[in-house]
């Protein structure tokens, strides 16, 4: 199990010149507004307030970037498809994420956040055909695991990897924020994943 030992903020940007220098390999979060992306990397590390929860959907408006025991990136990626947010901001929020996942030369790999209870929408199927496409590495994980019995999420597991079509490269994993279910599990992956680059 990763210890870590420093987890900090590095700085927020929009598109890649404010960016920080591509030096440590990135681990990006992506997934709809509201489906629990800050409180699983609050909980990979162990701080309560790394990334900012936030109760109205949307918040995260920046690419936020964070430091993680000076060996590692966490970028958290704004959330997508809330309807409360003007289309333009959609538009700029979708140019925003894709520039970052196509130019971002240090981008390891894409930690890709479905909420266990609701089925992956147009948005979800899209930017995973896109991550396909560009063939940039990700796993799915599949949050809120404790809202449902073990039975009932199990039989959601199966069902969302159905309506994703196969497209899961890796396997999808549970994971809850309040259990800790899966924390340990994800981070081996990152940390396979991470060695695995190295050895190439």
């Amino acid at each position: 199990m990763m210890k870590i030992t420093s987890a900090e903020f590095i700085k927020s940007a929009v598109w890649p010149p404010q960016y920080p220098p591509a030096t440590l390999p990135e681990i990006a979060f992506v997934g709809r507004s509201n489906v629990g992306k800050s409180s699983l990397m609050n909980t990979l590390v162990g701080r309560k307030q790394l990334a900012k929860t936030s109760q109205t959907p949307g918040r995260t408006q920046l690419i936020n970037f964070f430091s993680i025991n000076k060996a590692m990136s966490f970028v958290d990626l704004p959330g997508y498809g809330f309807a409360r947010v003007p289309r333009s901001v959609k538009k700029d929020w979708g140019d925003m994420i894709e520039t970052y996942l196509r130019e971002r030369q240090n981008l390891a790999m894409v930690v890709f956040i479905l909420d266990l209870r609701r089925d992956p929408s147009d948005d979800d199927l899209s930017l995973l055909d896109w991550l396909e496409y560009y063939r940039i590495p990700f796993t799915v994980i599949l949050t809120k695991s404790d809202k449902l019995s073990n039975n009932q999420a199990i039989a959601r597991k199966r069902m969302i990897e159905k309506l994703l079509g196969g497209k899961t490269q890796q396997v999808t994993m549970l994971f809850s924020a309040k259990t800790q279910k899966g924390r340990e599990e994800l981070w081996k992956m990152i940390e396979n994943h991470l060695s695995s680059l190295k050895s190439r």
